[in-house]
């Protein structure tokens, strides 16, 4: 759908001159296109379904062979909006700065100056992301061939 938009411009921000009943008036084809659209607000509780978030881990194993895990998070629609009243996409997007934050706060994760999130121990972020005193929200991890991982086409 988005690529259709861009193909036929409609995601422009430059205002283009179109006819009106009033006349011709200057407007941008992607406000166009979002003064069309749902607002997301309203269309969550009729949204169904489940969406998975993800990351394929590689590397060494502490033995020095190769290793790849692939660690995800699967939220239904139906229960983030009656647990948290957020959309699935919206939870899972929210729930790993959240908890960054609460790790932060608390001095579990601790540093000096820019650090990715790479650097941090993951396991007091699972747990937290999972126990039943944190966000009581299931990861799973997978091990998978780290001869063969994932590949994009």
């Amino acid at each position: 759908m988005l690529k259709t938009l861009h193909r036929l411009g409609l995601d422009a921000t430059k205002p283009v001159r179109v006819r009106s009943a009033q006349g011709p008036v200057e407007v941008a084809p992607r406000d166009v296109v979002v003064s069309v659209l749902p607002d997301p607000a309203f269309i969550g509780p009729r949204m169904t379904g489940k969406t998975c978030a993800g990351v394929l881990v590689t590397g060494k194993s502490k033995d020095g062979t190769p290793r790849a895990t692939y660690l995800y998070h699967v939220a239904d629609n139906a229960e983030t909006m009656a647990d948290i009243e957020a959309q699935a996409v919206v939870a899972q997007t929210a729930f790993n700065p959240v908890i960054a934050l609460e790790l932060l706060a608390t001095g579990v994760w601790e540093g000096v100056g820019v650090m990715g999130p790479e650097e941090f121990d993951a396991k007091p972020f699972l747990d937290l992301m999972s126990s039943s005193t944190g966000y009581k929200q299931k990861w799973v991890a997978q091990e998978r061939l780290a001869t063969s991982p994932l590949r994009h086409p």
